[in-house]
């Protein structure tokens, strides 16, 4: 049994779609469950007509709705034919039926909540998941849709849900394994869940990735297939670096090290369910099914090259924290971070000395708010427009001479941090975000211009 998770672009339109059909069709011997993400910028236009409803222009926010229920007619209308989408027709209908009711009632009260957030943002996967199973049955497969609401369960941390893997796995069991034991393929939207008092809730955007591991990791499936637009995970971004390679197998902690640091072929979360179970990922490309991805494992097979990628994070903010020694007493870093915490900033990277403290963070509008409670610990200073870079390889805290030769090759560039030992798979810098193409080429032009064929394709 396996579970294929198809993305936005997969099932954005009807081609898209039809190629899925094809690419499930000749996976039926395997048994797939297909999770299935919203069409294609979908969710956005569902958060702005939710916005729009909120500030009160409930006009704008239900011809947003009109638009997007046109988008799905004519999708389902070319996928099932005359016939069909007339039988499909009121159904789809209903749920556009129950969006507008919904904005009209956000447009109403002129606040948009954490929950009526989850209820909006809910449309995109629900509406998708629906199309795909019905286009399934169109073409003699034996898709059903199941409505993943019935079966993630959350708690209700309203568009960052947590889900509940216990109760969630029993349902798997109790309410899939039947319809895989009997044949037919299981279509779950991604994304989405509840609670248990059954209102929507969602895991957080890009949550369809973990969707789809927390099923596989349930079901124990043989392996998890993440279906994109692209050929798999490359050695870094290919619009920085045309002659990226495709990485054909890769540890699931390197996978996981990439992802949070910019690499934005998977969720971060998406291999955690699939690491305690030790199911295998796959990274594969809808509109290019013959080639065989990239293999996310727990193991990875030894590489002749000191680095497998590098990943790219810009927009990044660095906060410096520095206090007179008298004020280091116990508790002080508890402080510090405990104000990131209070103002939902994350951190990526940290530098201290004895006196002062640097950390990295997204830009956001809460850094002035942050640094304002900072200062009441310590003297406060920030400054924007950096960015990361991050070199992944296995074991190189027992490679000795890389980071000479990455600095070597960046004698002229201004570093502004350095994090190595909290990882043995990373080496990660922090750079002037102007400098950041530059410095990615270099780095690639060194480390990527002959590659282990066993590794890279």
């Amino acid at each position: 049994m396996i579970v294929m998770k198809f993305g936005g672009t997969s099932v954005q339109d009807s081609k898209a779609i039809d190629r899925v059909a094809r690419i499930v069709q000749g996976r039926l011997a395997d048994r797939p469950v297909v999770v299935v993400s919203a069409m294609a910028k979908v969710t956005d236009s569902l958060l702005a007509m939710g916005k729009a409803a909120g500030n009160g222009d409930r006009k704008t926010a239900l011809k947003m709705a009109r638009a997007l229920r046109e988008r799905h007619y004519d999708t389902a209308g070319e996928l099932l034919g005359t016939a069909l989408f007339t039988e499909f027709h009121s159904g789809l209908g209903s749920d556009f039926e129950d969006l507008d009711e919904l904005l009209r009632g956000i447009g109403a009260v002129g606040e948009i909540t954490p929950r009526t957030y989850d209820a909006v943002a809910a449309f995109g996967e629900m509406l998708s998941s629906k199309i795909v199973a019905a286009a399934f049955a169109a073409r003699g497969l034996p898709g059903v849709h199941v409505d993943s609401r019935q079966i993630l369960l959350t708690d209700s941390s309203y568009t960052k849900a947590v889900p509940q893997f216990d109760e969630t796995n029993e349902r798997l069991q109790k309410k899939l394994k039947a319809l895989i034991d009997d044949g037919q393929v299981p279509v779950m939207g991604g994304f989405i869940g509840s609670n248990r008092a059954g209102i929507t809730t969602t895991i957080g955007r890009g949550g369809s990735d973990f969707s789809a591991a927390i099923f596989g990791a349930g079901l124990d499936a043989a392996r998890i297939e993440i279906w994109t637009d692209v050929d798999g995970m490359m050695t870094t971004d290919p619009r920085l670096c045309p002659d990226a390679r495709r990485i054909k197998v890769i540890s699931f902690d390197e996978a996981a090290e990439l992802a949070y640091f910019g690499a934005k072929v998977l969720h971060p979360a998406t291999v955690l369910p699939a690491i305690q179970k030790n199911i295998p990922v796959y990274v594969l490309n809808s509109q290019n099914p013959t080639c065989e991805g990239t293999k996310i494992t727990a193991r990875a097979p030894r590489c002749a090259n000191i680095f497998k990628a590098i990943a790219l994070k810009k927009k990044i903010t660095i906060v410096d924290v520095a206090a007179p020694r008298r004020l280091l007493v116990h508790g002080y870093l508890k402080s510090i971070f405990e104000a990131f915490d209070n103002h939902n900033v994350a951190v990526d990277v940290v530098s201290t000395s004895e006196v002062s403290v640097s950390v990295t963070a997204e830009t956001n509008e809460a850094i002035p708010a942050l640094a304002a409670d900072l200062a009441k610990l310590a003297d406060v200073k920030y400054e924007g427009r950096k960015a990361i870079v991050c070199l992944v390889g296995e074991s190189l805290r027992d490679t000795p001479g890389f980071a000479a030769k990455v600095f070597g090759i960046l004698e002229d560039v201004k570093i502004r941090m350095i994090s190595q030992g909290a990882s043995e798979i990373n080496l990660t810098f922090v750079i002037e975000e102007d400098d950041a193409a530059e410095v990615v080429r270099r780095l690639h032009k060194e480390f990527f211009s002959e590659v282990d064929p066993e590794v890279f394709a």
